[in-house]
C-alpha cells in the first residue's frame, strides 16, 4: 500500500476538479457571431447550427464524464448541468430530451439518472445485477411463483405499443395475472426491462406524466452485450476519485468490484486517507493543490457529488449530512462554501415572484454571504423570467 496520504483538503479539492464544480467549462454561444457569419449557402451548415451542436456535444460529454446525473425528480439535472457549465441554459438539456439523445431511466443504486443514449445501452445491461436484487428484495414475496420471463415479455409488449405509466401498466398486467399486485408487476417490468421515461417529462417548462417505452424501441438500437466491468471503474475514479472500493460500491451498489480493481491495479495509483483507508486513483488524473480556493457553489437536489462515497466527509461533515437526510425524504439543493457543504437553498414561487432562501448551517463571513447572494441571482437569472420579482432571503427552510 501507497505511504502516500491524501488530506481531506485534497480529496476535496480532486473531487470538485473531476465534478466541473472547481472552474466551470464554458459553453460556445452563437450570439456573439456578427450577424454576416451566418450567412452562408443554402444547404450548408451554418456558423450559428456548428455553434448550437457544438454546444449539445459538449453537455453530452459532460453528462457522460459525470456518468449522469441523478434525476429522481425531473428538473435537477439542469441545476446541475448549470454549476458546472458556463453559459448553459435550459433549451440545452430540453432538446436533447426531445432529440433523444439523452434519456432517464433507473441505473445506479436502482434510481432514476439522465444519461446519453450511448450510456444508457452501455449502463443498463451492467446494473441488471442491482435492479434484479431491489426487485427481489422489495417485491419478491408479492411476485413468488411468477414466470418472470413471461411477466417481462407482456410489459414490454405493452410499452412498445404506447408508453404507460406504472399504474396504467400494472392495471393492464393484473388482467393477466389477478392474483399479483398491479403495483409489484409493473416494478417487476422496470427492473426486467429497460424503460426509459418519454417526453414531456422532463422538459424543461413543460409538464407530464412519467410514461415508460423500453430503450431498444425509444433509441432504436440493442442494448450493449456482456459489457465489462472495468471501464466503469475507469470512469467512476475519473468523475469521483481518488476512492475506497467501498465507495464505488456505494455509488452503484454492484457486485464483482473489488475483484475488478484488483484486475485494474497495475495500471492504478494508490495513496491512503487520513484513516489508512487505501484509496485508488487514476495515475494522470489531477489532484489539485488543497490550498486552491473553491468558489461558492450552488448544487442541484439529488447530485451525485454527495451521494456516491461511502465516505462523504470529503465534501460534507457527518453533522451536516443528518441534516440533509431530515427534510421528509427530500435530498435538497446546497450550498458550498471553501468546497464544503455549509447549507441548503430552495426556490420557491408565488404571483409574479421568485424566492430564493438559504439557510446556512453555521456563521460565515460576509464575503462569503456576498459571494453565495451573487451566484443566488445567477441562479435565479437562470431558472425564472426576468420579469418575476426575485427576492433572495438567508432564513431557515420549513
Amino acid at each position: 500500500m501507497s505511504s502516500e496520504v491524501l488530506s481531506l483538503r485534497a480529496l476535496n479539492r480532486a473531487l470538485l476538479d473531476r465534478q466541473m464544480l472547481l472552474c466551470r467549462t464554458p459553453l460556445p454561444d452563437a450570439a456573439t457571431l456578427p450577424d454576416a457569419a451566418t450567412r452562408t449557402e443554402p444547404g450548408i451548415e451554418t456558423p450559428a447550427e456548428r455553434v448550437a451542436e457544438t454546444r449539445a456535444e459538449r453537455v453530452i460529454e459532460t453528462v457522460e464524464h459525470l456518468i449522469g446525473l441523478q434525476a429522481q425528480a425531473p428538473f435537477p439535472p439542469y441545476y446541475g448541468l448549470w454549476s458546472r457549465l458556463d453559459g448553459f441554459r435550459p433549451d440545452d438539456l430540453a432538446e436533447l430530451i426531445l432529440d433523444r439523445r439523452v434519456v432517464r431511466i433507473a441505473l445506479m443504486r436502482g434510481t432514476i439518472h439522465l444519461v446519453s443514449a450511448r450510456d444508457c445501452l452501455l449502463l443498463r445491461p451492467l446494473l441488471q445485477p442491482v435492479l434484479d436484487r431491489s426487485l427481489n428484495v422489495v417485491f419478491g414475496a408479492q411476485l413468488a411463483g411468477m414466470d418472470l420471463v413471461a411477466l417481462a415479455a407482456a410489459g414490454r409488449l405493452l410499452v412498445d405499443e404506447k408508453p404507460m405509466t406504472f399504474s396504467e401498466l400494472g392495471a393492464r398486467l393484473a388482467e393477466t395475472w389477478p392474483d399479483h399486485p398491479p403495483a409489484a408487476l409493473a416494478q417487476a417490468v422496470r427492473a426486467l426491462v429497460p424503460l426509459v421515461q418519454v417526453p414531456p417529462r422532463a422538459v424543461w417548462g413543460a409538464a407530464g406524466r412519467a410514461a415508460h417505452t423500453s430503450a431498444e424501441s425509444w433509441l432504436g438500437r440493442p442494448l450493449e452485450r456482456d459489457p465489462p466491468l472495468e471501464p466503469l471503474v475507469i470512469r467512476y475514479l475519473a468523475a469521483f476519485g481518488p476512492a475506497t472500493v467501498r465507495d464505488i460500491h456505494a455509488w452503484c451498489h454492484l457486485p464483482g468490484l473489488r475483484e475488478a480493481a484488483e484486475r485494474l491495479r497495475p495500471g492504478l495509483r494508490t495513496f491512503r486517507d487520513e484513516h489508512s483507508n487505501e484509496l485508488l486513483d487514476l495515475p494522470d488524473a489531477a489532484r489539485p493543490d488543497p490550498a486552491r480556493p473553491a468558489p461558492v457553489r450552488l448544487v442541484a437536489e439529488f447530485d451525485n457529488l454527495l451521494l456516491s462515497h461511502a465516505d462523504r466527509t470529503r465534501v460534507i461533515s457527518e453533522q451536516n449530512r443528518r441534516r440533509l437526510y431530515t427534510r421528509n425524504g427530500i435530498f435538497p439543493g446546497t450550498v458550498l462554501v471553501d468546497g464544503f457543504v455549509l447549507g441548503i437553498w430552495r426556490i420557491t414561487r408565488s404571483r409574479g415572484a421568485v424566492t430564493l432562501t438559504f439557510e446556512m448551517f453555521e456563521s460565515i463571513s460576509k464575503r462569503d454571504r456576498d459571494a453565495v447572494a451573487l451566484e443566488g441571482e445567477r441562479l435565479l437569472a437562470f431558472a425564472t423570467a426576468a420579469s418575476l420579482v426575485h427576492d433572495i432571503r438567508f432564513e431557515p427552510i420549513t
